[in-house]
């Protein structure tokens, strides 16, 4: 049974999360065909520990706006303790209730948190992929990215203004263009993948996933890499 055949039906969840490839658009075939094989080397270099880590979960979702595929994304408050004022994507720590974290509750804690940053109906969205688990060593969260498509959209916005500042969507079109690719570079010195797009500096892990989504699918265009942006980039 592959990853994408999988049922979820833990019966601590309100429901259960189905994971399946049935009825996607074509357009979105690259990205399954690249998340049933991609290793979690290929998409990052800081991989989770063996064990500890605050296990977590994202939700990326592919929608189909005006201008095509595009990405749901948020830009969370500058009062938060953990990654103030950064682009990301809908997620957040898994709760007990979300089950076993090797299996069932990323899944539905990427939904439930997408539900309550963003107010979005999870029951338009139907889940068709996971990424394998990747790490952000500044926060210690053992992250899951759980691919989804938004074949129901409904409205959505800052939930909670305390937590997110704007929910935002960034078409493919968009991403794909070299004009609004550049490397961010971090005071610490790292650098990293970064796109301006939506009046927004996307960079860090989303900006990571984001950039291997792009390449694995196929849809990545040459980019200037050695065009600098500075995490001060509004100054």
């Amino acid at each position: 049974m592959t990853r994408a055949e999988e049922t979820c039906d833990d019966t601590t969840a309100e429901r259960a999360v189905t994971v399946t490839t049935d009825g996607l658009p074509e357009w979105l075939t690259p990205v399954v065909d690249a998340a049933r094989t991609v290793a979690p080397e290929q998409l990052s270099r800081f991989l989770p520990p063996k064990s500890g880590g605050r296990q977590s979960a994202v939700l990326v979702l592919f929608g189909e706006g005006e201008r095509g595929p595009e990405l749901l994304l948020m830009e969370r408050a500058s009062s938060l303790r953990s990654h103030p004022g950064q682009s990301s994507f809908p997620g957040g720590s898994l709760d007990p209730a979300d089950g076993d974290p090797a299996t069932t509750g990323p899944l539905r804690a990427a939904l439930r948190e997408a539900e309550e940053e963003t107010g979005l109906d999870p029951s338009g969205v139907q889940v068709f992929g996971v990424l394998p688990k990747l790490y952000i060593p500044v926060s210690h969260f053992v992250v899951t990215p759980v691919l989804g498509w938004w074949h129901t959209p409904t409205p959505v916005g800052a939930v909670d203004p305390g937590e997110t500042a704007r929910v935002f969507t960034a078409s493919v079109a968009d991403l794909t263009d070299p004009a609004n690719r550049a490397t961010a570079l971090h005071p610490s010195g790292h650098q990293g993948p970064a796109f301006l797009v939506a009046s927004a500096l996307v960079w860090g892990f989303t900006a990571g996933v984001i950039d291997r989504i792009l390449h694995f699918a196929g849809w990545e265009r040459p980019w200037d890499r050695s065009r600098h942006v500075p995490l001060d980039w509004r100054a």
